[in-house]
């Protein structure tokens, strides 16, 4: 569907090494977002998430002189990439991981490369070829024994609520990725990152105000400010420079199905910080998994 991923192969290691990194970084961000929400209210999790992100990154867009949009349709790609990937995602998925189980967030953010090749083929008039698809239902396939193995999919504490929110955020992600993806090549991915939070957290800033109160800021632990730091500095500023500059790069369909390796990332975490073991179950789906993305990174 897509070119090289790079003009050469070093361009080629350096667009994936950073989609890698933005994959490593969110593959946490379940983990990060329970943590939060277990002692901040949900919804000021998504809107911290944002705001905090755009304490520095307003600034130093300032300070800086990064580039704003000069067309209309310019324009229209960063409001689109603010609303989606900084005012909507947070919100929802903040919401929804709190009314469902990690593992089940684990399951449904399976769709969100589909739907950023989806998206990216839609708005590139180009739709993706027989291997995209095959490697993409190979790593489902993977996801599905990955989080059924290890969790089961009858899990205490899941609902039918918070799983669509947390469908629905991928959506909206999906959507954000690719409108910042097509605006980073014409103004850069740090203005597209840096005005983007920017312009989310100045809609956001208002209701945080609103939302201060649903809160009990004296209870909040070290691991709760920390969590809420990992999402506005990693899972916000840092997952997205990188993700933007690799699908900029890349492909919206090609780079978009490594994201599917999230889940691995998780349980590579589970076992080397919390002495989880793995079992067959586990590494054969690793296995499809991988493969699956390696198919889909063929065409």
């Amino acid at each position: 569907m897509n070119g090289p991923l790079g003009k050469s192969p070093g361009g080629a290691v350096a667009t994936l090494c950073a989609a890698s990194f933005a994959v490593v970084v969110w593959g946490l961000t379940p983990a990060a977002t329970k943590l939060a929400v277990g002692e901040i209210d949900p919804l000021t999790v998504g809107i911290l998430r944002t705001v905090l992100a755009m304490a520095p990154g307003l600034p130093l867009a300032l300070a800086l002189r990064l580039p704003l949009p000069t067309g209309g349709s310019d324009w229209r790609l960063l409001v689109i990439s603010a609303a989606c990937g900084f005012v909507g995602f947070p919100l929802l998925f903040g919401i929804g991981v709190n009314l469902t189980t990690t593992a089940h967030a684990a399951l449904i953010m399976v769709a969100l490369p589909i739907f950023t090749g989806l998206f990216g083929a839609v708005v590139e008039r180009r739709w993706p070829g027989r291997l995209w698809w095959r490697g993409a239902a190979l790593a489902l396939a993977g996801e599905v024994v990955l989080v059924g193995a290890r969790f089961g999919f009858e899990e205490p504490g899941a609902s039918l609520e918070g799983d669509l929110l947390t469908l629905a955020s991928c959506i909206v992600a999906a959507a954000g990725y690719v409108a910042g993806s097509r605006l980073s090549p014409r103004i850069g991915t740090w203005s597209t990152t840096f005005w983007g939070l920017s312009l989310g957290g100045l809609v956001l800033l208002p209701l945080l105000a609103i939302r201060l109160d649903a809160t009990d800021w004296g209870t909040v632990t070290v691991v709760g400010w920390n969590a809420a730091g990992y999402l506005a500095l990693f899972s916000t500023v840092l997952a997205y420079v990188g993700w933007y500059w690799a699908l900029a790069r890349g492909g919206t369909a090609r780079i978009g199905s490594i994201q599917f390796a999230q889940p691995v990332v998780a349980l590579a975490v589970a076992v080397t910080a919390m002495g989880e073991t793995i079992t067959v179950p586990l590494a054969l789906a690793t296995v499809i998994i991988l493969a699956g993305v390696a198919i889909a990174q063929r065409d």
